[in-house]
């Protein structure tokens, strides 16, 4: 199983990104997707989670909701996530996850398979 996370860059305040994750060696309609984040000296931290079942609501950290957008297309066996009106407070490494099965979990600990991580930057 590989998951790669592109997207990532330097973005002023206020502007706008998507990442990402392209998986391949699983059965992507089986997982749920997550993006996690990591900001230096901190730990890694929820972001959003999007269920396999498309009946589902996906779910949001407080500090993303109405920022970020989490999307799939199955077919290309790729989650996204959108981010507009950035912050300097979402510098950190982004990294997308799996899980099997429908749920949507915020816990780190619950997703088998994790990418290699994207780097977003936005300065203060």
């Amino acid at each position: 199983v590989q998951l790669v996370e592109s997207g990532g860059g330097l973005v002023q305040a206020g502007g706008s990104l998507r990442l990402s994750c392209s998986a391949s060696g699983l059965t992507f309609s089986a997982y749920s997707m997550g993006w996690f984040r990591q900001a230096p000296g901190k730990e890694r931290e929820f972001v959003a989670a999007m269920s396999s079942w498309g009946g589902r609501a996906p779910a949001y950290a407080d500090s993303v909701k109405g920022r970020f957008t989490i999307s799939r297309d199955n077919a290309k066996n790729t989650v996204y996530l959108q981010m507009i009106g950035l912050k300097p407070e979402d510098t950190a490494v982004y990294y997308c996850a799996a899980t099997l099965g429908s749920a949507v979990s915020a816990l780190s600990n619950n997703y088998e398979y994790w990418g290699q991580g994207t780097q977003v930057t936005v300065p203060s």
